[in-house]
């Protein structure tokens, strides 16, 4: 009679995800609750620039709507990192704390980032121009966090991670970046020609360089 070995089948642990995934969902269902109006709003952004419109204020930077779609924006692209990464074997998708890993870095780099920009801005008198277009930058960024969201639950749950699937989601990010871009450049073009040496400076200082050595860094890593 044959014996029967078994082996120990080792799985990580989800429920980490499991808890993040409920914990952004949750924040989306009160702030919908919260803040029904302006939801409605910011939920049309892909084909309507009224939420702009409305809430250009930078005062709207620090409110509780943004702040906490701030930390649903991070959530999201540290998980699609984690997987981009976990694809090219550098890392596990259930690893927690390579997800710790990845969201500390990308909340570094965005507030470090902001914070730069502000000082820079401040140095070529340009505070204006600052405020408005990192309040847009920051709207689109939001909204590409929240439609993620759901994404990243299938993409975590699902262990048959294709390759074309991640490089469509990412082609897809990069093609509605850019044209957030584009937009906000059409919305600011007055201001932007009025002090257009300032622009350029603060384009290749600081919307440029850091994503070239991001990219140099995670190439030659």
């Amino acid at each position: 009679m044959e014996d029967l070995v078994f082996n120990e089948r080792i799985v990580g642990s989800k429920d980490w995800a499991t808890f993040l995934f409920i914990f952004c969902f949750a924040l989306v269902a009160i702030n919908k609750s919260v803040f029904e109006a302006r939801f409605a709003e910011f939920i049309k952004l892909a084909y309507s620039n009224k939420y702009t419109k409305i809430y250009k204020d930078s005062s709207n930077l620090l409110s509780w709507f943004t702040i906490s779609f701030f930390l649903i924006q991070v959530i999201s692209f540290s998980f699609l990192l984690q997987f981009v990464l976990s694809y090219f074997g550098l890392t596990d998708k259930t690893s927690w704390i390579a997800f710790i890993q990845i969201f500390t870095s990308i909340a570094f780099f965005i507030l470090a980032k902001f914070l730069i920009e502000k000082i820079i801005a401040t140095s070529f008198s340009i505070e204006e121009f600052n405020e408005q277009f990192n309040l847009q930058k920051v709207n689109y960024r939001t909204y590409i966090g929240l439609l993620l969201l759901p994404i990243n639950a299938i993409l975590f749950y699902n262990d048959s991670l294709h390759g074309i699937v991640l490089k469509c989601i990412l082609v897809a990010i990069v093609a509605t970046s850019a044209v957030s871009y584009l937009v906000s450049l059409r919305n600011y073009q007055k201001l932007i020609l009025g002090k257009l040496f300032y622009f350029i400076l603060y384009l290749c200082a600081l919307e440029i360089a850091p994503y070239y050595f991001m990219y140099y860094w995670f190439t030659n890593g």
